[in-house]
């Protein structure tokens, strides 16, 4: 893992210089062991390492050519540089490091861009110049686990790892209404937004090249299976290829030149996760986050299941009653993000990164393999729609008026929602930005903007489709602007590099090609890796009900915050700028005491302006 920056097309050297060096100021935290800068006539690459493959001062970077006219910089890692060194070496190019860093800039001259990419394998964000044709080229790894951003400015464009080390080096205009809006909607930014205007991210999957002043193309490379394909495969034999094709990833990612650390909660994917390692031969200690007292703690069960599998293990200890400092989740996410989790997120690092350098992770198997409540409900309302005739969906839009939204009729009403209305009928059922308006929450300058995936229309099509639509559309809003985010950010704030076995690209292949059906076999969700885990831990887990690390920021906010949240509100920038109105946000908290409970709103508020502040203060 590292942080890259550059600046291509920008004439003043010593300018551009000075700029770069900001952005990797900004990216220090992510690289901490080397820093370098390379500079062609026109043309300045910047790099932030931290060592994993060949530790020794060969594997500096920006890595160039001998004859110095190419030069690469990335920030990830290339699980099968070793067999593409091979085939290289076969071609007479020799190589001066042990690093997965070098295969880019050969493979480059031997095979071009576009196929060197489609060779490689990993989590990779890449900046390559030719200085030869005067090109830039940009890429971000197929699922993107990394981050990569990029301004375009007077005939010249700037990249960087995050949106923060763009904005330190003077690149984006104001905070974007339409940004702020989505952040306010989820608590956290898509790809497709960021929090400044001017400031835009490579989207997962895709390729940039720049030359003479200007971006000549971007092109999405590769892309998930969006719909399950036909197949004669049976459940069992599903589960063996799962199985195969998991260990493969698990050993691709137990490559590493330092000590390797896995994350093991009670749950079945970080189980799966230490399983495999046990069985390749791994000598590596899990950790499990323990919260001491907490209905939710999963110690036990973590313990049992390292024991059984014969792996060293240890405990963190997280306090669930004492509220972290707030400071360090606006220091390490480059946005504002509001995801609670990471909070705990960046607890697990900190302590990780005394005794391991690489994590094993246990992230991605929910998404892929269908392990989330609402795929289940999902599913079930696209095969109501397809049993409909056209004119149900009319009915329901005219019956649903008179029917009363409580309890259980209200979750009845919702279903029937989804499966006539479809994925806008899923857009607008969350309870984001109408909680604001309803409540006055709203400052001018959010008054007029609106977010697409609220103005989809409700159609009975798209609710005979709505489990893959959903897989789309989650995969473009939760998946890469939450769950990688919250991960990569929350590590590497600790210049601690995850690595997870799930987000390996020929497993995302063929299991998204297998049918929803088979992938919730039986009703049961994870199907698939449940089988796994019973195989091969045990019974007892793999009939576990999922639950995930709990982090009560709203039950903090109405207790522990609730005095910093307030001193911070009558002083808000928030309200200074026009963002929100702070007399209804300070009236809803107060309303929420006697509950212990404040709505997430107030919390995404609070997040957003600490994120604010700590980004003043990095100005001033």
């Amino acid at each position: 893992m590292c942080g890259i920056a550059g600046i291509i097309g920008n004439r003043d050297r010593q300018a551009a210089r000075e700029k770069v060096g900001r952005m990797l100021k900004a990216l220090e935290h992510r690289g901490p062991n080397d820093v370098g800068i390379e500079v062609w006539d026109g043309a300045i690459l910047g790099h932030r390492r931290l060592s994993i493959f060949d530790l020794s001062a060969a594997g500096h970077q920006p890595m160039l050519t001998p004859d110095g006219k190419i030069g690469v910089i990335f920030n990830g890692a290339i699980y099968n540089f070793r067999q593409l060194r091979a085939e290289l070496e076969q071609k007479n190019y020799k190589f001066k490091s042990e690093t997965d860093t070098e295969v880019l800039l050969y493979g480059y001259q031997e095979w071009g861009f576009d196929k060197l990419v489609a060779k490689i394998n990993g989590m990779f964000a890449i900046a390559l110049w030719d200085d030869l044709r005067k090109t830039l080229f940009l890429v971000r790894d197929r699922l993107g686990v990394k981050p990569l951003a990029f301004a375009v400015e007077n005939g010249a464009i700037a990249f960087a790892s995050t949106v923060r080390a763009l904005k330190a080096a003077g690149y984006g205009g104001d905070l974007d209404e339409t940004g702020v809006a989505e952040y306010l909607e989820f608590g956290f930014l898509t790809d497709n937004f960021s929090i400044y205007k001017n400031i835009e991210k490579l989207a997962a999957g895709e390729i940039l090249e720049w030359r003479d002043g200007r971006i000549i193309e971007k092109r999405i490379y590769w892309d998930v299976p969006k719909t399950p394909s036909e197949t004669t495969i049976s459940f069992a034999e599903a589960v063996e290829e799962t199985e195969r094709l998991f260990l493969q990833a698990v050993e691709k990612r137990l490559q590493a030149d330092v000590t390797i650390g896995a994350l093991l909660s009670g749950g079945i994917d970080s189980s799966l996760v230490c399983w495999a390692i046990k069985q390749l031969g791994g000598d590596v200690t899990a950790f499990t986050v323990g919260t001491p007292n907490d209905v939710f703690d999963e110690t036990n069960i973590a313990a049992q299941t390292a024991k059984q599998l014969g792996i060293k293990h240890e405990v963190l200890e997280l306090s669930a009653d004492k509220p972290p400092n707030i400071d360090e989740l606006v220091k390490a996410y480059a946005e504002p993000f509001a995801c609670a989790s990471a909070l705990g997120m960046l607890g697990i690092s900190k302590e990780v990164t005394k005794s391991a350098t690489v994590l094993l992770t246990g992230d991605g198997g929910d998404d892929i393999f269908l392990g989330y409540p609402e795929h289940k409900h999902y599913l079930t309302a696209g095969k109501l729609a397809r049993s409909s005739p056209d004119f149900a969906a009319d009915l329901w839009r005219k019956t649903r008026r008179i029917v009363p939204q409580v309890g259980t009729i209200k979750r009845a009403v919702s279903f029937l929602d989804y499966s006539f209305g479809g994925l806008g009928a899923v857009g607008q059922a969350r309870d984001g930005l109408p909680v604001y308006e309803r409540n006055n929450l709203l400052g001018e300058r959010l008054k007029d903007v609106s977010l697409s995936h609220r103005q989809m229309d409700w159609t009975i099509e798209s609710g005979r489709n709505l489990l893959a639509e959903f897989l789309e559309y989650d995969r473009e809003t939760r998946f890469v602007g939450e769950y990688l985010p919250k991960v990569d950010g929350g590590t590497m704030f600790y210049a601690l590099e995850a690595r997870s076995p799930f987000l390996d690209t020929e497993l995302w292949e063929f299991a998204a090609k297998l049918p929803f059906g088979m992938r919730l076999h039986n009703g049961k969700s994870k199907a698939i890796l449940r089988e796994i885990v019973r195989r091969r831990i045990g019974e007892k887990l793999a009939s576990g009900k999922k639950q995930g690390f709990i982090v009560p920021v709203q039950k903090w906010l109405a207790e522990h915050w609730k005095a910093h949240f307030v001193e911070i509100l009558r002083d808000s920038i928030l309200e200074k700028e026009g963002w929100i109105n702070v007399k209804p946000a300070l009236k809803l908290l107060e309303n929420s005491i006697p509950k212990n409970w404040s709505p997430r709103q107030l919390w995404f508020i609070f997040v957003l302006e600490s994120w604010l502040r700590f980004e003043k203060n990095l100005t001033n």
